[in-house]
């Protein structure tokens, strides 16, 4: 093969993998906001047709639309932030972990924005399945309107089953994601397309002269309008978190080449249906359809709400682990479903928190419409507080002027707000769900943080520097511990100081192991760690070290595993024959502790929930002795 021939070959088998990333980034990157058709425009036309709707108006709404869609997922997330990654990895806390390390006296902000970000996103993998869900299943209404009263339970019974097969893993499922997702935007675009002949004028929605003007002629209506119209959006936030998974290039390519398209040709289909008969305002989605294809469609339109809910279910499991990495919260079991995707995890405690926060709401509304003004709050807000870090992020990172740096994103800023207030309007009237939800995990969160540092500050002052121990262990005494055979391996989470389970240790039975190390396990503000990176060894004396593991944010902490590193360097473990130490606190809490009593309470109750750390750590666990002392806090 000729030089010209292989170079040629060579860029075939780039562009079939590009292809196929692309394709597989439809599914779980824009399953969301290619749900969006479904409920965006019916949802934004409801304010304003009361007394029926003028040219002007569904025009306006449109071009609105285009508009948002274009500011919003085109210039800042697909052509802005996906350049803005840690790594290789996207969303707020793989952002936060970054300028953790580079930000100098507001790192209480940063730290403040990271959980809000985390929290709102949380609070938006229990909205979007149930409204996407409801949404499609309610198209059954226009096939028979007999099956009106099955629509909840119709949902109810979809929506467990998604959530019971969380523990097989998505690995298999998630080939066919891609496809039907394709394949629902393909079948989109081409129901848009179909009714632009409808009424022609619906072009003129391109220029946004015309939502400009609805805007300013409907003044108060207008405004309030602008929260329906950022449920056209809902999703880009996930586009973000995903950037990990798939890369930069196929996620802009799948945008560009089918996914705005798409959206652009059927909202327009819509808009046009609208203009030409006015009573679509009903359901203007389903209505693209003509009676023959409205079954398939709504079938169509439930396998698209599953794939976008199942894409928001996975984003909520990987900002978990994050945060759990992060220190944001206490350790959760975290399984892995896939031999060769490290992304694809299953948290049995968040698969039930989201389960149960989905039903709530099924029950609570019972309607796609109820739901809808419940939802714009959670996105808005997570939007802000992107925009916000992505402003921390151009100066520290990219070296961008401060003045520079504010031209080019306050107007976003500003817009953001601007939506986000139009979506405070709802509050009212469900508008207070996400902000519960978002406000319940960040006391939790910040329980947590608070907690752990109030905990370590109490237990500091009783710790015995290692070098000290050390010094007087070694002496010669009548009192001398016993030395025994073997090796064993003390966790800490300060290596400064000596572990409580080797003090117990010694208090208790008198013995001292040949070799024994001091292991700290940290979790890294980057998404991977190298293998090089992974362990480092001090050696304080001959029968004393200090081991450190690095994992990055994103990865399974295998101790046991990377133990193995070792050997290369000429430490050897025998995973079977090393005792490893752990000490376990019993929490007692303390009316006059740094936390009022009731935090004191949820912060034990957390401790106490949280997974065993032989469990966490991968440790063989028969190899594992346990030391318990009491703490007040």
């Amino acid at each position: 093969m000729s030089h010209s021939e292989a170079h040629a070959a060579n860029g075939g088998g780039r562009a079939r993998t590009l292809f196929f990333l692309a394709l597989g980034s439809v599914g779980v990157v824009y399953g969301d906001i290619g749900t969006s058709p479904l409920y965006a425009f019916r949802e934004a036309l409801r304010p304003i047709s009361r007394d029926g709707v003028t040219w002007d108006e569904v025009v306006g709404l449109i071009s609105l639309v285009i508009w948002t869609l274009t500011i919003i997922v085109t210039l800042k997330y697909v052509l802005f932030l996906l350049r803005a990654d840690n790594g290789g990895e996207g969303g707020t806390l793989s952002l936060l972990a970054l300028l953790r390390k580079t930000a100098n006296g507001h790192k209480a902000v940063l730290f403040f924005m990271g959980l809000t970000g985390a929290a709102l996103f949380i609070g938006d993998a229990m909205i979007t399945p149930a409204l996407s869900v409801l949404s499609a299943v309610e198209g059954l209404k226009l096939v028979t309107p007999d099956l009106s009263d099955y629509v909840v339970p119709i949902s109810v019974v979809i929506l467990v089953m998604l959530f019971a097969m969380q523990s097989w893993g998505t690995d298999a499922v998630s080939r066919f994601f891609g496809p039907i997702t394709a394949l629902w935007f393909i079948v989109m675009a081409v129901a848009g397309a179909a009714h632009l002949g409808d009424d022609l004028s619906i072009l003129a929605a391109f220029n946004p002269a015309y939502a400009v003007v609805f805007l300013y002629n409907d003044g108060y209506l207008g405004f309030v309008v602008l929260g329906a119209v950022f449920l056209t959006v809902t999703g880009a936030e996930a586009l973000y978190a995903d950037l990990g998974h798939f890369g930069r290039k196929p996620i802009q390519w799948a945008w560009f080449c089918l996914v705005f398209p798409a959206l652009t040709l059927n909202y327009l289909g819509q808009g046009a249906l609208v203009l030409k008969h006015p009573e679509a305002i009903e359901n203007p989605f389903f209505l693209l359809f003509p009676k023959w294809a409205l079954l398939p469609a709504v079938i169509l339109a439930t396998a698209a709400t599953i794939i976008a809910s199942q894409a928001v279910i996975t984003g909520a499991f990987s900002i978990a682990r994050q945060a759990i990495h992060l220190g944001f919260l206490p350790r959760m079991e975290i399984f892995h479903t896939s031999a060769t995707q490290t992304g694809q995890i299953y948290l049995p405690a968040v698969n039930a928190v989201l389960l149960f926060g989905v039903m709530t709401l099924v029950f609570l509304f019972g309607s796609s419409e109820g739901l809808a003004t419940a939802y714009g709050i959670s996105v808005t807000g997570a939007m802000v507080v992107t925009t916000v870090l992505a402003f921390e992020f151009v100066r520290m990172r990219w070296r961008w002027k401060p003045g520079y740096a504010v031209l080019m994103l306050l107007p976003l800023f500003l817009l953001e707000l601007v939506f986000l207030a139009a979506n405070l309007l709802k509050v009212h009237d469900g508008g207070y769900v996400p902000i519960l939800i978002a406000a319940t995990c960040m006391l939790i969160m910040w329980t947590w943080v608070r907690g752990t540092a109030l905990l370590r500050d109490k237990t500091r002052h009783i710790e015995v520097p290692l070098d000290v121990f050390i010094k007087s262990i070694e002496k010669k005494s009548a009192h001398a511990p016993v030395s025994v055979s073997g090796t064993a391996i003390f966790l800490t989470s300060d290596p400064d100081f000596t572990p409580a389970a080797l003090l117990h240790n010694i208090k208790h039975n008198h013995v001292l192991h040949e070799q024994n190390f001091i292991l700290t396990v940290i979790s890294t503000n980057t998404p991977k760690v190298t293998p090089a990176e992974r362990c480092s060894m001090e050696r304080i004396s001959d029968r004393f070290a200090r081991i450190q593991i690095r994992f990055g944010f994103m990865e399974t902490q295998n101790v046991s595993q990377a133990l193995g590193l070792f050997r290369k360097s000429g430490v050897k473990f025998d995973i079977m024959s090393t005792s490893f130490y752990l000490g376990r606190r019993k929490l007692v809490p303390d009316r006059h502790s740094g936390m009022p009593y009731w935090q004191d309470r949820l912060y034990i109750a957390m401790a106490n929930a949280a997974v065993d750390p032989s469990d966490y750590f991968r440790l063989p666990t028969n190899r594992v002795v346990e030391l318990g002392s009491q703490v007040i806090i």
